[in-house]
């Protein structure tokens, strides 16, 4: 069987334009043409699709995802092994995508051809080039996401554990501040505020009291990152916003 690029893009949860590009770069050209030209996928193209997801859902960039899918002397095997690895280190959130790796290699030992369906079902209905696209080009070129980039690479499943464990602790603290109806340009908040940017700095870059502001206009302006605060708490991310702007002024003057 072949499918058109239309219905890889439904498959895996894509859009045509990143087909497009994979395409274009020699990651993932497709094996047929149609009648017409257009580009026809088989059955082991869409397999190499999958492993290409399932890195960049890992951060590889493609470059390196090229480089790793196109070693002549890695088994298909290989690399789901690997990504059962990298997987399986990562925090409980991505549970499902290691269960999914899972799946492929046990449907490949005993010779079970997966629906274009199966195999990308764990992605829903995420583009992983989307949100890697949009943080490359705002902060791409700059030192602070090259060192974030960094770090967050040589984190172990514990890191990442540690690292949540103490987000939600102070989520939870922040909460109750603001339960207690403390002003958001009180001592108690610029503290917390304090510590959320001393945690980016620990766990991700050096946050300087100028970029912890501009990081909390965006927990405001960006509708996904307003959502994630106010989902702890209604005003959250303007209670928030406004404690960082303090906190920022109390040590610059």
């Amino acid at each position: 069987m072949s499918y058109s690029v239309g219905q890889v893009s439904g498959f895996a949860g894509v859009t045509v334009r990143t087909l497009h590009h994979y395409d274009e770069i020699g990651l993932l050209s497709p094996s047929g043409r149609s009648h017409a030209g257009h580009r026809r996928y088989d059955d082991a193209d869409l397999d190499r699709l999958q492993r290409i997801l399932f890195y960049r859902e890992l951060g590889f960039p493609l470059d390196q995802v090229a480089i790793l899918l196109d070693d002549p002397d890695v088994d298909p095997r290989d690399h789901l092994r690997r990504q059962h690895a990298l997987l399986t280190d990562r925090i409980a959130e991505l549970q499902k995508m290691a269960e999914a790796v899972e799946q492929a290699m046990e449907a490949r030992k005993m010779g079970i051809n997966l629906t274009p369906e199966e195999k990308f079902e764990v992605f829903g209905d995420k583009d992983p080039e989307r949100y890697a696209e949009e943080a490359e080009q705002r902060w791409g070129g700059t030192a602070t996401y090259a060192e974030s980039q960094r770090r967050a690479a040589r984190y172990t499943k514990a890191d990442w554990q540690r690292m949540q464990s103490e987000a939600a602790d102070w989520g939870a603290r922040y909460v109750a501040l603001m339960s207690d109806g403390e002003p958001a340009t009180g001592e108690r908040a610029m503290d917390l505020a304090e510590e959320h940017r001393q945690h980016i700095t620990t766990w991700f870059y050096e946050c300087t009291y100028e970029i912890h502001r501009c990081l909390a206009d965006m927990y405001v302006s960006d509708a996904r990152f307003k959502e994630f605060y106010d989902s702890m708490r209604p005003g959250f991310a303007d209670h928030l916003r406004t404690a960082i702007h303090a906190n920022a002024s109390r040590a610059t003057g």
